[in-house]
């Protein structure tokens, strides 16, 4: 009786991984966060080349999950849903690596910074002169505002001492400081607040440290040689003309494999 139960547990066993060498599809969830407005359509479009190669290290089909919300993207990683996962704010792909079992495959290039900005008239021109003025950051619950409260904290500027407006977009916070209904802001580097702050007349008073950017993980169901074929993937795609046409669709310059150590201290950083 024993060994036939031990037969029928080995071929249930034996029938499960044939079943995963013919290749179930690989699941990829993407968040960009509160700043994409994509589609699930459009998202996949986006994203399908990078699936595609993900799915030629892996030797299996990657199919692109759009998780719109972040409760959509927290359930995913927390209940292993996802395969692999790339998104953004990086505290969520922080936090499934040291929570729920993911493992670091590479962080996007540029990495992300806080921006203190000023309009271009402020007479500021160091951190030490802006205590004292009046705020305005993201709400406080959002990625953002964590990080500037973070870098701020570090240059010994404490936000809970100063008068501080929380708004719910960075677009928001380029209107406040227009509007002179604030004197100083802080907004992330990759927004598109960022990117028109010459047509806002802001200026940028104080870059924070770097932290990784838009991080791919693998749940830790991927083998550590599959993960290594993923970043050699990855690596190499600034090196032909397809490769960099699929970083320039999903708006970064490269991807970097040798942040890991960097994304797992940063939920301690942001809360310390």
């Amino acid at each position: 009786m024993q060994a036939r139960v031990a037969l029928i547990a080995l071929w249930l066993i034996t029938g499960l991984w044939a079943n995963a060498a013919r290749g179930a599809d690989l699941t990829l969830g993407v968040s960009e966060g509160t700043s994409g407005g994509l589609d699930h359509g459009r998202v996949i479009a986006k994203y399908g080349p990078l699936a595609e190669v993900l799915g030629k290290a892996l030797g299996r089909k990657v199919q692109v999950v759009f998780a719109r919300e972040f409760s959509a993207l927290e359930e995913g990683l927390r209940s292993g849903r996802f395969d692999l996962a790339m998104a953004r704010p990086s505290d969520y792909p922080a936090r499934a690596i040291l929570e729920h079992g993911y493992q670091f495959v590479a962080s996007a290039r540029p990495e992300g910074q806080c921006l203190i900005v000023v309009r271009e008239d402020d007479p500021a021109t160091e951190l030490a002169q802006l205590k004292g003025r009046r705020w305005v950051l993201p709400e406080t619950v959002s990625y953002m505002s964590k990080f500037c409260a973070a870098e701020l904290r570090d240059r010994d500027l404490a936000l809970k001492n100063e008068k501080v407006s929380y708004v719910r977009e960075q677009g928001a916070v380029v209107f406040y400081l227009q509007q002179r209904f604030s004197d100083v802001g802080g907004i992330a580097s990759y927004s598109g607040a960022a990117r028109d702050l010459g047509k806002a007349r802001l200026r940028v008073l104080h870059r924070s440290v770097a932290q990784p950017y838009f991080p791919l993980v693998a749940h830790g169901r991927i083998g550590a040689d599959q993960v290594k074929a993923m970043q050699a993937e990855l690596s190499a795609l600034p090196q032909n003309e397809p490769g960099r046409a699929l970083l320039k669709g999903i708006g970064i310059e490269a991807f970097d494999t040798s942040t890991g150590t960097r994304l797992k201290a940063l939920p301690g950083w942001l809360e310390s």
